[in-house]
């Protein structure tokens, strides 16, 4: 298992990787946790190491660490420092660029290891979320309007700001297109706010997503899958603050998680079927979790109903993340379902491996 890595969502994957170690089933698989710094040095963990192996995983700490000797990424040892066998499966709990962004993945796939999780390419283009709605955009799935911003545009051309207000209206958030737990998000209100939330947003990427603020529930969706993915009932987020922001995601704990989302039963099919359109589109594999947002009939006009927001195909697995609780609710217990994970990670690298690498007559 690969956890924290170069990314702002570091500690976030610590978080999540601690509580993937106590799901997993030490008598059914052989567990070789190994973190990556923040300067890229991957690390066996060994205090996690030891844990797993006496089956005491109730002792993890709640974020774990990133420590331990050093190893080379293309040569992993196992739990015995045997050379790792071919039934090796690698589990990337890498939230955010150098992990969730098809890099890592692009390592597995030239070394041949089999790995949980999207490939390359949807990997790659879910995290960055200009392409991702580009994208969808491209497969008629209904979303918010949007444009992306590139570093220095402003500066180019300063009547950019007025177009996107009268574009996007006066509410706007700003996003990095590759960033993920709300790192680097603000909510705006007119241009004077928007200089500075894209100064932020271009801390983390040379590209912002700037999107229209609209009044709707946020609804989540968690797809299991390869070529014939599943998807969960649907879950409502009530933000805590004026949106679902890193503290109340992982701090303040204010934010309220409904499973299932209060909606009809109609509204719940068409939102799985939604989720399942936006994970074919980006051609995701293994997990995602798809956030959509529900706008309904109100003051401001009919509604435009289900949107997606975007795709994330490494979802969050602390005790308050949606992937694992949705699930969880849908009748696959959180043990089952990194068992389903690495089974769908050997059947997509066995798939795979069967593609013909000569050329034809």
């Amino acid at each position: 298992m690969l956890f924290g890595g170069r990314s702002a969502e570091h500690d976030i994957s610590c978080i999540s990787a601690t509580h993937v170690l106590r799901a997993i089933d030490p008598g059914r698989y052989d567990v070789l946790p190994v973190g990556i710094t923040r300067d890229g040095r991957w690390l066996v963990a060994e205090q996690a190491r030891e844990l797993m192996a006496d089956s005491r995983q109730e002792e993890l700490p709640a974020q774990l660490e990133v420590a331990g000797p050093e190893v080379d990424p293309y040569h992993l040892p196992t739990t015995g420092d045997e050379p790792a066998p071919a039934t090796t499966v690698v589990l990337p709990i890498l939230h955010g660029p150098f992990g969730e962004d098809g890099t890592v993945q692009g390592l597995l796939e030239v070394l041949g290891v089999p790995y949980v999780g999207s490939g390359v390419l949807a990997s790659s283009v879910a995290m960055d979320k200009a392409m991702a709605k580009t994208v969808l955009g491209a497969n008629g799935i209904a979303q918010p309007r949007w444009r992306a911003v590139r570093h220095g545009e402003v500066e180019e051309r300063p009547s950019l700001l007025q177009e996107l207000v009268g574009v996007l209206g006066r509410d706007m958030f700003v996003k990095p297109a590759n960033m993920g737990s709300s790192i680097g998000v603000s909510k705006v209100h007119g241009t004077d706010e928007l200089v500075d939330a894209l100064r932020l947003a271009f801390r983390y990427d040379d590209v912002a997503v700037v999107e229209e603020a609209v009044q709707a529930r946020e609804l989540e969706c968690a797809v299991l899958g390869n070529r014939s993915p599943r998807a969960s009932t649907i879950g409502e987020i009530v933000p805590g603050a004026e949106f679902y922001d890193y503290d109340d995601k992982y701090s303040d704990g204010v934010a309220q998680l409904l499973i299932p989302a209060e909606l009809d039963e109609e509204l719940i099919e068409q939102g799985r079927a939604l989720a399942l359109e936006a994970y074919r589109a980006l051609r995701c594999e293994g997990m995602a979790r798809v956030d959509m947002f529900y706008e309904a009939e109100g003051d401001s006009g009919p509604g435009r109903g289900l949107m997606v927001n975007e795709v994330n195909t490494i979802p969050g697995f602390t005790p308050i993340s949606m992937y694992p609780m949705l699930w969880e609710h849908s009748g696959l217990p959180y043990p089952a379902l990194i068992d389903e994970l690495v089974q769908l990670a050997l059947e997509r690298h066995e798939r795979r491996s069967r593609f013909s690498t000569e050329p034809t007559d």
